[in-house]
C-alpha cells in the first residue's frame, strides 16, 4: 500500500531541510545579537566599532544566501528575523552618519525586512531623543520628531497588514512619544 522508495526519499529530503533549518537558525541568531550590538554601539556613537561589526553580519548574510539561496532562507522565521533587525540597526547607522534612509547595498533584502526594520527603527529614534533631551540637546529632539513624522507620512501609503500592521502600530506610538516629549519641552521652556 505505502511506496517504500517514495518514503525513503521524503525522509531524505525531510532531514535535509532539518539540518539546513538548524543551521540557519544558528547563523540568523548570531545576525540577531550582533545586529544589537551594533545598535547599541549607535546608542554610545561608537561608529567604527558598528562598522567593523557590520562587517561580520554581511559575511553571515552572504554566506547564507550562497549556501541555501533566498528562497530557501526566506521561508525560515528565524532569518526573517535576522535580517530585520540588521534592516533597523543599518537604518540607525545611516541616521548617525548623516545618510538618508535607503536601499541596503550589502544584502538582498526583500520588503517586509525593510519596512518591519523602518518601523522599529523609529523606536531606535525615541531612545536618542530620550537621552538627547536628558542631555539637554533640545533643537536634536525636535529634529528626530521630523524623521519620524515624515518616516510615518511614507508609512502610512503603505496598505499594511498582518505582522507589519503591529509594527507599523507601534511606529505609530513611537511618533506620538516623541510628539509628548516635545510638547513636555516646550512647556518646560516657557
Amino acid at each position: 500500500m505505502i511506496n517504500l522508495k517514495f518514503m525513503d526519499k521524503l525522509r531524505g529530503e525531510y532531514k535535509k531541510s532539518e539540518i539546513q533549518r538548524r543551521q540557519i537558525i544558528s547563523l540568523s541568531n548570531i545576525v540577531i545579537n550582533t545586529s544589537k550590538k551594533i545598535i547599541f554601539a549607535l546608542h554610545r556613537k561608537e561608529i567604527k566599532l558598528a562598522e567593523e561589526q557590520f562587517v561580520e553580519v554581511e559575511k553571515i548574510l552572504k554566506k547564507l544566501e550562497k549556501e541555501f539561496g533566498l528562497k530557501r532562507i526566506n521561508e525560515e522565521g528565524s532569518y526573517s528575523a535576522a535580517v530585520e533587525e540588521y534592516t533597523e540597526a543599518k537604518m540607525f547607522y545611516f541616521f548617525n552618519i548623516g545618510k538618508k534612509i535607503d536601499k541596503i547595498k550589502e544584502a538582498n533584502l526583500e520588503s517586509d525586512a525593510y519596512l518591519g526594520g523602518i518601523c522599529d527603527f523609529t523606536g531606535e529614534l525615541v531612545r536618542r531623543a530620550t537621552n538627547e533631551a536628558s542631555n539637554g540637546n533640545y533643537d536634536e529632539v525636535k529634529r528626530i520628531k521630523e524623521i519620524i513624522r515624515e518616516v510615518m507620512d511614507q508609512l502610512i501609503t503603505y496598505d499594511l497588514g498582518g505582522y507589519l500592521r503591529t509594527k507599523y502600530d507601534q511606529a505609530y506610538n513611537n511618533l506620538r512619544k516623541i510628539e509628548q516629549m516635545d510638547y513636555e519641552i516646550a512647556l518646560r521652556k516657557r
